[in-house]
């Protein structure tokens, strides 16, 4: 299939949308009401600092909504207004946030149903209803499904992550693999890789030097090679194209990725693979083998740095915010961790108490309880929060920790 093509008709129809209706003021007021802060303001305003009583609240310098969020849930926003009346359906969660979530729903917006193997009912989806694409995107199967029935779109894509659509495309127009460094599962990733031709995702470093051995190492022998290639498809199953060769299809590959990785380790595979390519087939030919863009998300970067700063003070322990399926928050809490910092993921104030105890979430496991979490004496605080997340979630949460530790201290 045409992707560019089928993107550049469907961009051209009457029932496309991926701009506002002109309801951009009144959205702008009740967006500031529900989820902006006055206390983060504050905190801004004070070199991302504040003190009451024994805690030290240490914000971090970037953090939250990101504009591609803003964007997203800005334009669902006007879509209500624009449709009040019709029946209003998204695709996947707007972004990796409950309590948005949750308004959109009351909002009345429908999500598309999940069934127990993971694959979404569109049968439920008449030609004249109105379906949000969320700021992860959608796969092009799912455009073309929605195109056919006759649906009206809204598109609130990222232009990030369009941007990585626009790379593996040209990856495929040249017949170069996409190696996409992110989650199968994941939403973004599902729609980039519907976008590319020939690709292979790997989740991490360790994953890109496994399929840089098998690039340097495939076999002498038939035996042997038929035998590699065989542990090689088992060992990335689900993560690459249908008829995916290693043999074949690795010998040209380009570079893209989801772009809430951690933006240092897309950096290190990238640089993996360049130098790989560059053994196996010379530095002469290394133009004819490999190919990189920058597809990092500006704001995915800056929250990444901005932890990083922070990670370098004093802190007695650190509280993440943000949905658990979110990405660019979960790798801000491996930060904290690499770092030995007592740290905690939540995804809202209301995992907080009651008692000094949060329920949280750990890195790769389960909700967790944790007592007595808050420390005795003076503490100080780290706090950021993914770019799905709210100013508003991220002063609840510093206003618990505050009334908290003073029970504490009264106790």
């Amino acid at each position: 299939m045409d992707t560019k093509a089928f993107k550049r008709s469907l961009q051209q129809s009457e029932q496309y949308h991926r701009k506002g209706f002109g309801h951009e003021a009144e959205v702008t007021g009740l967006l500031q009401t529900e989820y902006n802060s006055s206390l983060v303001q504050q905190i801004r305003d004070n070199g991302y600092r504040l003190q009451r009583g024994n805690v030290t609240i240490r914000l971090a310098e970037a953090f939250g909504f990101c504009w591609g969020v803003e964007r997203a849930v800005a334009l669902a926003y006007e879509t209500r207004r624009q449709f009040p009346t019709e029946c209003i359906w998204i695709t996947n969660e707007i972004i990796h946030n409950p309590s948005v979530n949750e308004r959109l729903r009351e909002m009345g917006v429908k999500f598309v149903p999940v069934d127990a193997q993971g694959q979404k009912d569109f049968s439920g989806i008449d030609g004249g209803d109105v379906v949000i694409l969320p700021a992860f995107g959608a796969s092009v199967q799912e455009m073309q499904l929605l195109n056919d029935k006759g649906c009206k779109i809204m598109d609130t894509t990222c232009p990030w992550v369009s941007k990585v659509w626009n790379t593996v495309e040209k990856h495929k127009k040249v017949d170069y693999t996409s190696i996409i460094h992110g989650k199968y599962k994941h939403e973004e990733t599902i729609a980039t890789s519907s976008f590319a031709g020939k690709y292979l995702i790997v989740l991490n470093l360790e994953e890109a030097q496994s399929v840089s051995h098998y690039i340097l190492n495939p076999g002498n022998t038939p035996e042997e090679q038929a035998q590699r290639r065989d542990q090689f498809l088992q060992k990335f199953a689900k993560a690459y194209s249908v008829g995916f060769d290693p043999q074949t299809d690795l010998v040209r590959i380009g570079i893209a990725n989801q772009t809430t990785m951690l933006k240092g380790e897309t950096e290190q595979i990238g640089k993996l693979f360049e130098h790989t390519m560059m053994r196996r087939y010379g530095p002469e030919d290394l133009n004819q083998h490999f190919l990189s863009f920058n597809t990092i998300c500006d704001a995915t970067q800056e929250r990444q740095d901005a932890m990083f700063k922070l990670v370098e003070e004093p802190l007695n322990l650190m509280v993440v915010i943000g949905g658990f399926n979110s990405s660019n928050t979960t790798h801000l809490q491996e930060i904290s961790i690499d770092r030995k910092i007592p740290s905690y993921h939540i995804d809202s104030a209301e995992r907080i108490g009651p008692g000094n105890r949060i329920q949280h979430k750990p890195l790769d496991r389960e909700l967790e309880v944790k007592e007595n979490w808050l420390p005795d004496g003076s503490i100080v605080v780290g706090i950021t929060s993914g770019a799905s997340t709210p100013d508003k979630a991220v002063s609840d949460v510093m206003e618990k920790i505050f009334a908290l530790k003073e029970d504490v201290v009264l106790a």
